[in-house]
């Protein structure tokens, strides 16, 4: 609460004190209640540990000192050597000791997919996932994530490396992006050094995917891949680029984070502000690349596919269609997919894989991974 509005309550309270000192002694005592009820309200209404900074319910508040309290998403479940019901196995690594980066790696039996490793046998293409949660909640390690992951790796037969990104505001954008690349380059790095990525991945087809705020961060990632790879031709003295080369296979955006412009809101505008510090309008690519990528960057996509899910009540469903409409136009050379889910909201397919329409969507992104849409 504002200094002025706690003022005024005060000079209230302090009406009713001389009013009540003036009646009788009960009055009295009673008015040294109120006294005191005064000094406790107005202390909290100024204290920086509750006084509110930023409402963004209901993810998370954050008050005046800089402590966050978040709301939701805040469970973390263990890596399991064997899910019952997946049959998938899961560890987690540190990816960035320095950031506390860290991924959680999935990897499903032989009995739960139809590339079977061993002598002469088929390594598994390599899937980088990235949560949802607004930037500001959530984690790889949460039980909705652990849940989706175990069931995604043993439905398409992936190696997936679901990564632990750093949170908005102790970490305002770039950070996730920043791990975002830092991830994708410790899979490369440790193609042989890591027992499950060196036994069992094939890091030659690395698939880019997230939900929400994670689709986001995996478009951004794809773009940050195909940008260096432009700049790579470059120099070796070629005007163009090809995705068909490019280790990153696919791009499947879930429900992707994406907004912009005035039909926003300023509420958008105040949380996107928040999530980044300030430092990106809602016009920049990072969140409204339909609007904001130059039309030639768009051809710097690496991948040679590219899958937009949307749900049909989400709000974010006009950028996310303009995301798919945008690369379309703009001359890039490979295929765009919209798969659209009727009367769902946002990221429904998390909350419940067993449901028909959850089903559908995880068959349609295993499809996609292994190339059969």
């Amino acid at each position: 609460m504002p200094a002025s509005r706690v003022s005024v309550v005060v000079v209230l309270l302090g009406i009713v004190v001389a009013l009540l000192c003036a009646s009788s002694p009960v009055g009295a005592r009673e008015a040294q209640n109120v006294v005191e009820s005064a000094s406790a309200f107005r202390s909290r209404a100024t204290d920086p540990n509750t006084e509110v900074k930023f409402d963004f319910t209901p993810f998370l508040i954050q008050y005046r000192s800089g402590r966050v309290q978040r709301l939701m998403g805040t469970s973390v479940v263990p890596a399991t050597s064997l899910d019952p019901r997946t049959g998938v196995s899961s560890r987690d690594v540190v990816v960035d000791a320095a950031t506390g980066l860290a991924a959680r790696l999935y990897l499903p039996s032989s009995n739960h997919h139809l590339h079977r490793n061993g002598k002469g046998g088929k390594r598994l293409p390599v899937l980088l996932y990235f949560h949802g949660g607004a930037f500001v909640v959530e984690s790889a390690f949460g039980p909705a994530y652990h849940g989706y992951l175990n069931a995604l790796a043993a439905k398409a037969g992936v190696l997936a490396v679901s990564v632990n990104y750093r949170l908005a505001p102790e970490h305002p954008l770039p950070a996730a992006y920043d791990d975002a690349w830092a991830a994708l380059q410790w899979v490369l790095r440790n193609a042989r050094a890591d027992p499950w990525l060196a036994r069992h991945a094939d890091v030659s087809r690395v698939y880019l995917a997230g939900d929400s705020a994670g689709g986001n961060i995996a478009h951004n990632l794809a773009m940050r891949v195909g940008e260096q790879q432009h700049h790579q031709f470059l120099l070796s003295g070629l005007t163009t680029t090809s995705s068909s080369s490019s280790i990153i296979k696919g791009v499947a955006l879930l429900d992707p984070y994406f907004l912009g412009g005035r039909q926003a809101g300023p509420a958008a505008a105040r949380a996107w502000g928040f999530i980044c510090a300030g430092r990106y309008g809602t016009g920049h690519p990072y969140v409204n690349p339909a609007a904001g990528l130059p039309r030639a960057a768009w051809r710097w996509m690496p991948a040679p596919r590219v899958l937009v899910t949307v749900s049909g009540r989400d709000g974010l469903g006009p950028w996310q269609r303009a995301y798919v409409d945008a690369v379309r136009a703009s001359g890039w050379p490979g295929t765009a997919r919209l798969y659209v889910t009727p009367g769902e909201g946002h990221c429904f397919f998390l909350s419940n894989l067993q449901s028909p329409k959850a089903a559908m969507h995880m068959a349609t992104l295993a499809a996609f991974v292994n190339g059969a849409s």
